[in-house]
């Protein structure tokens, strides 16, 4: 992803009843690349057995429920309600993108509505989800391409005060990874909003800092560079290769 000055503003409405529990850490982690979730809901009847799986993930991801009771057989309430969601949330002009997350072609229509409006449309579906969506959509992510269950790096759980700086690494070369950046090089403040994408209680002082840049020089593991005009730039340190010896 390119280096951007603003972190977009994303909506990110999730079908339950077309998507698996299983890929919430890396769908959100996914995301985190796109811009920021500042909404998350998900949509369905949520009594019923088939969706225990979201049930139990609902917390760790900080996403709000929408429970439509399924009433009448063959009457989808959640879709409805998904579609009036994302319309008014798209009239108040918040958000630079949403993410829609399902593989039912009924939201085509909600995709290019959204997409006339000058908002970008990020779909993630299954690779049966009908080319009419994915078409309809910005960019279409396969949710089969993202893993079952998320990174050590991108884990929901804490990290505690007191940790060393070498227990960020992981994180920080997810972040640098994900960027595109010329040489590897990404600037500092570009970092440091991805991280806060990535993993909301990233905090420096965590593992003994004070400032960010504190504790990417600490860490030892990247380069830190000083640029006139540019500020502070980042990049993974390059292993030098190992000289051969005669034997």
């Amino acid at each position: 992803m390119a280096s951007k000055d603003k972190t977009d503003r994303l909506a990110v409405l999730i079908d339950a009843e077309n998507t698996s529990s299983k890929i919430a850490g890396s769908l959100f982690a996914e995301i985190a690349r796109l811009g920021e979730a500042s909404v998350r809901r998900i949509y369905g009847d949520f009594s019923a057995p088939g969706l225990k799986g979201w049930t139990d993930t609902l917390t760790r991801y900080a996403i709000v429920p929408q429970q439509q009771f399924a009433y009448t057989a063959g009457k989808n309430a959640s879709d409805i309600t998904l579609v009036i969601d994302a319309m008014d949330l798209l009239q108040s002009n918040r958000f630079d993108g949403f993410c829609l997350v399902s593989s039912d072609s009924d939201f085509t229509r909600l995709a290019s509505r959204i997409r006339e409006q000058g908002a970008d449309v990020y779909g993630f579906g299954e690779q049966k989800t009908p080319e009419s969506f994915r078409q309809a959509c910005s960019r279409f992510i396969y949710t089969e391409l993202l893993p079952s269950e998320p990174s050590a790096d991108v884990s929901p759980k804490p990290v505690l005060p007191g940790s060393p700086p070498s227990a960020a690494i992981p994180i920080i070369k997810r972040v640098l990874a994900d960027i595109d950046g010329d040489d590897g090089w990404v600037a500092l403040s570009t970092l440091g909003a991805q991280l806060s994408n990535l993993k909301s209680d990233f905090d420096s002082r965590t593992y003994g800092s004070s400032k960010l840049s504190d504790l990417v020089k600490k860490t030892g593991a990247f380069e830190v560079e000083a640029v006139e005009g540019k500020g502070i730039r980042v990049r993974t340190r390059k292993l030098k290769p190992k000289n051969k010896t005669d034997s």
